[in-house]
């Protein structure tokens, strides 16, 4: 006896099939990619590593799934099609956008802290304490945009040493925007500062300044190539440092000009000649930025000490 024609064929398996393995296996691989290869996921805020995870879980069931469905073929009305097809297209876009999401993972500058200096990890924050007496002083830092919180931990040292207890911020999804009152939570865990001060890297700066214009509490504000979107020129009681680099491809020197007229008049302006946007913190190479005319090291020691000094004087 011998099997009919279409019993020989295979099942010819349509676009629709083809198209949700590639959207499966997508969501396995680049959360298994960003999870194995950059530490910097693991080490930062919990709700990335979470998000990748699900996504993957998510990918592998559907790969059991379509692997099961792999001798049946469904029928779908044109309108299904279509949603079906928008659906695995917004798939890929989440794919896409947890790629970019990767974080600068902090490289270590050879630095280090001091023995003066006690750090302490949390899921949501890195915190630097200096030795000796208890600190009355504080800085909340927010990093920029997909930068590893750690990458901060060196250029802040010499404020440390000088006494000022330092939060650097694991922002969740290292977004800042997400959670613009992240700072409060760091300052209410150290109730023995009587001075606050707020600061933050590129977006970063934007979120601590879009804080210090909400908290009258907050004595400083402390903006690493950055500045604000909303004007603080009514908040004089505000004592403010921005710190720029001339040679910085993302905020120019024109953009940190142009904040002058969004801050309180005695602000005070620092630029390091040949310094540029990633030099404000350890995390390598930045697309779009210049290139820079000065040692990584002589930017760091600069903007260290510019630190340290306007931390020092705060008064609240």
């Amino acid at each position: 006896m011998t099997s009919s024609p279409d019993a020989q064929q295979p099942t010819r398996r349509p676009a629709l099939y083809w198209a949700s393995g590639v959207c499966a296996a997508a969501l396995v691989l680049i959360p298994g990619w960003m999870l194995i290869g950059n530490p910097a996921v693991l080490r930062g805020h919990p709700l990335l590593p979470a998000i990748l995870v699900t996504a993957a879980v998510v990918g592998l069931l559907w790969g059991v799934l379509l692997w099961r469905r792999r001798h049946s073929a469904a029928r779908r009305s044109p309108a299904r099609s279509v949603g079906a097809w928008a659906a695995r297209v917004a798939v890929l876009a989440l794919v896409a956008a947890l790629a970019w999401l990767n974080p600068f993972a902090y490289q270590a500058s050879g630095a280090g802290l001091s023995a003066g200096i006690s750090l302490s990890e949390s899921p949501t924050a890195l915190t630097m304490k200096p030795a000796g007496a208890a600190a009355t002083r504080g800085l909340v830092f927010i990093p920029g945009a997909r930068v590893e919180a750690r990458a901060y931990a060196d250029i802040l040292r010499p404020a440390a040493e000088a006494g000022v207890l330092v939060v650097i911020l694991k922002t969740p999804l290292n977004l800042s925007l997400l959670d613009g009152n992240q700072a409060r939570g760091a300052m209410v865990e150290h109730p023995g500062i009587a001075t606050w001060a707020v600061g933050g890297h590129s977006l970063g700066g934007v979120s601590a300044s879009s804080f210090a214009l909400e908290n009258q509490d907050v004595t400083g504000l402390l903006l690493y190539a950055s500045y604000p979107l909303d004007s603080l020129r009514d908040r004089r009681d505000l004592q403010v440092l921005s710190v720029s680099g001339s040679e910085d491809g993302l905020s120019t020197p024109a953009k940190i000009d142009a904040s002058r007229e969004l801050l309180p008049l005695n602000a005070t302006f620092v630029e390091v000649r040949g310094g540029n946007h990633a030099f404000f913190g350890d995390y390598g190479a930045q697309p779009g930025d210049g290139e820079p005319s000065v040692s990584r090291d002589d930017a760091r020691k600069q903007i260290g000490e510019a630190t340290a000094a306007f931390l020092e004087q705060l008064k609240g």
